[in-house]
């Protein structure tokens, strides 16, 4: 037995921050049916490379592992008496429309709740159901940026930096999602009532800003670019090698300064701390210092030792060759169930139960694969069954 194996989903959700959120459950057991547009291209779904011998993209056969999908026009109102009756068992919705369109397509919160009283429905948005801006557009660089954290990331002689990971839509918009749906689910297994849950990936942002953001609230003083203790203010910060190569140094107690001083042969830097009077003079000094030696040279050095350096690491590195995401089966063979014989690498489920594990049932289908299978066990023709999908 999976641990959500009694959880069914119904994920209105397109991009990544909704499909994220729906993988997580469905690795975890739940029974994900993903509702998608025949006509309207989902750019996350559809982005290149496509799976060779296939028409199914990497993010497809990633985003909809564990999943089943069905094409449906919510703008027709046969469409809508499907989701009704869907929600007669699957009673939990995941959606990441804007404010107010499922409540156009007759499709809300409120709507629903008097046919399932037990359902439970999360609205993943970028601002919430509430305030001014509740209905503005946005993606992830905007809720970084509104929500104070990037005025001190980056560097002062460039400004803000953007990484390519989803800050704000994954590590926030998924994970609090996925968060908010499970306690609603203990709250109904508590109390039988449904809930509507409200998650927005700018209100997620705000904690976020995390040991600065309550410094600030308690003293009124603004942080500033390379002037806090994680942000490149100290010596914890990433240095380049001989090779051009990176190394991350975040030996912040002193144990661990101790230690990365002596491998670096400047043991009387080790009283004036990680973050001493003279930064710039000690920061330019160890930048030189590691810049003459290559990454693997450097690593050979703090091989064994208690120091926080860890090289930064190609995706070839590691996702291919490090032996510590091997041993925690972090990259995994899937089976595409479309192609026969056909398997995939894909990055895996972080959540290890010791109880009930995780299980990679097969990769994602193509987009509305199971329309007619579905709508079929409902007792649908299959000229009804055109319509709909139409």
């Amino acid at each position: 037995m999976t641990a959500l194996s009694n959880l069914k989903v119904l994920d209105f959700s397109t991009l990544l921050p909704g499909p994220y959120a729906s993988l997580v459950l469905a690795d975890l057991g739940a029974e994900v049916l993903k509702i998608s547009s025949k006509t309207k291209p989902d750019i996350v779904a559809d982005y290149p490379p496509f799976i060779e011998g296939t028409d199914i993209s990497a993010n497809q056969a990633w985003l909809g592992r564990n999943k089943k999908n069905l094409f449906l026009n919510l703008k027709k109102p046969e469409a809508v008496e499907v989701v009704k009756k869907l929600i007669m068992e699957y009673d939990i919705i995941l959606e990441q429309f804007r404010p107010g369109v499922m409540d156009r397509l007759g499709l809300g919160y409120e709507t629903l709740k008097t046919i399932n009283p037990r359902l439970i429905y999360c609205s993943l948005t970028g601002y919430g159901q509430t305030g001014p801006l509740n209905k503005q557009a946005g993606h992830d660089i905007n809720y970084l940026a509104r929500s104070g954290n990037m005025a001190h990331a980056g560097r002062k002689s460039t400004g803000p930096v953007l990484t390519n990971m989803q800050i704000a839509d994954v590590a926030v918009g998924s994970m609090n999602s996925v968060i908010g749906i499970l306690a609603a689910v203990n709250y109904r297994h508590l109390t039988g009532e449904g809930q509507f849950v409200d998650i927005s990936m700018y209100d997620g942002m705000i904690p976020f800003n995390g040991m600065d953001g309550t410094a600030f609230l308690a003293s009124g003083k603004e942080p500033v670019r390379e002037g806090q203790r994680l942000n490149g203010g100290c010596i914890y910060d990433f240095y380049e090698t001989k090779d051009h190569q990176y190394l991350s140094v975040g030996c912040l107690e002193p144990k661990f300064w101790a230690v990365f001083c002596q491998c670096i042969d400047r043991e009387e830097y080790i009283e004036k701390t990680v973050w001493p009077e003279d930064i710039d003079v000690v920061k330019e000094d160890i930048r030189q210092i590691l810049k003459s030696r290559t990454r693997g040279e450097w690593m050979e050095i703090f091989r064994g030792k208690d120091v926080c350096v860890e090289p930064v690491l190609s995706m070839k590195e590691a996702l291919l060759t490090d032996e510590h995401v091997k041993a925690r089966e972090m990259v995994v063979d899937v089976e595409l169930p479309s192609v026969e014989g056909k398997t995939v690498k894909q990055m895996g489920s972080p959540i290890k139960l010791s109880q009930s594990p995780v299980s990679y049932r097969h990769g994602g289908y193509p987009l509305g694969y199971h329309t007619e299978e579905i709508l079929k066990s409902m007792g649908y023709t299959e000229e009804e069954i055109e319509d709909l999908t139409r």
